[in-house]
């Protein structure tokens, strides 16, 4: 039996603006609107960012709940919600945590510090915990991001000591200048560290989001694309992407493949979620 492939979409993130793409969803109704769109194409997770009312990055509960809101009210869809708990939106643990409480079936939790192009992606060990123990109060799952090495290395140690509970789902967020570049000797590097019995997508940022997918996809993972990691759909960066472009491409080429593509139950069961009836 062919193998199933989670397909990830990541809408909005904290860096691209209108200004940089028309196509970006900004709003809570365009977020959700998208996110609809790319579960119809086969993405199985929506990783979610929010804007406020200027466009700008928040971590506000108020606005994340208006996304989960409008996304509910698409009763047909049921695409997995993976909240973003990042840093750029927020500084402090409990600021970045704040919308845990809404219950997503997911969260990210990056378990490790990095460097963005203008500033450091701080996550000390008080915050780490903070951000886990919320999503382990509210049954929320972490997607483990991992932006260099460590971060893998630092999981396997958490779930080691029973802080993290297996199996894990990582994602390899590979190509943010000032952490790790995007490079299949990378990607196979995290690849052969990852534990037993755990789950995995690779984020490929920049010119190399194919090559990477197409990798990580003949190694047995999955993949995450979308407007947050890149706004260009060509390698020579001359034709802007959207959404659901993206899903699109990965979608055709994991099917080229001879894999199957997971829908939002399929990757429930993979990634060891409870089920929806």
């Amino acid at each position: 039996m062919p193998r199933k492939v989670i397909i990830t979409v990541a809408l909005t993130g904290n860096v691209p603006t209108k200004e940089m793409t028309p196509h970006l969803p900004v709003t809570p109704q365009e977020i959700a609107d998208q996110a609809y769109a790319c579960w119809k194409e086969g993405a199985a997770v929506a990783h979610i960012h929010a804007r406020d009312d200027k466009g700008l990055p928040t971590s506000s509960v108020d606005v994340y709940r208006q996304i989960m809101e409008c996304l509910a009210g698409k009763k047909d869809c049921d695409i997995i919600t993976q909240l973003s708990t990042g840093g750029r939106a927020g500084n402090s643990a409990l600021e970045r945590g704040q919308m845990i409480c809404l219950a997503p079936e997911m969260a990210s939790l990056a378990t490790g510090s990095s460097n963005f192009p203008a500033k450091a992606n701080l996550n000390d060990p008080d915050t780490i915990s903070h951000l886990n123990s919320e999503m382990a109060k509210y049954n929320v799952k972490p997607e483990i991001e991992v932006f260099d090495a460590a971060m893998l290395h630092n999981a396997v140690h958490m779930a080691s000591k029973g802080v993290l509970s297996a199996p894990l789902q990582f994602n390899f967020v590979l190509g943010v200048p000032g952490s790790l570049p995007a490079t299949p000797k990378n990607l196979f590097y995290l690849y052969e560290s990852l534990p037993a019995e755990c789950t995995w997508t690779v984020t490929a940022i920049g010119r190399r989001q194919v090559e990477l997918a197409a990798m990580a996809l003949a190694l047995g993972g999955n993949v995450r694309v979308g407007l947050e990691d890149n706004v260009f759909y060509d390698y020579e960066k001359k034709s802007l992407a959207t959404n659901v472009d993206l899903v699109k491409r990965v979608r055709n080429i994991a099917l080229a493949m001879g894999l199957e593509i997971a829908d939002a139950q399929e990757a429930r069961r993979m990634l060891s979620l409870p089920t929806k009836n």
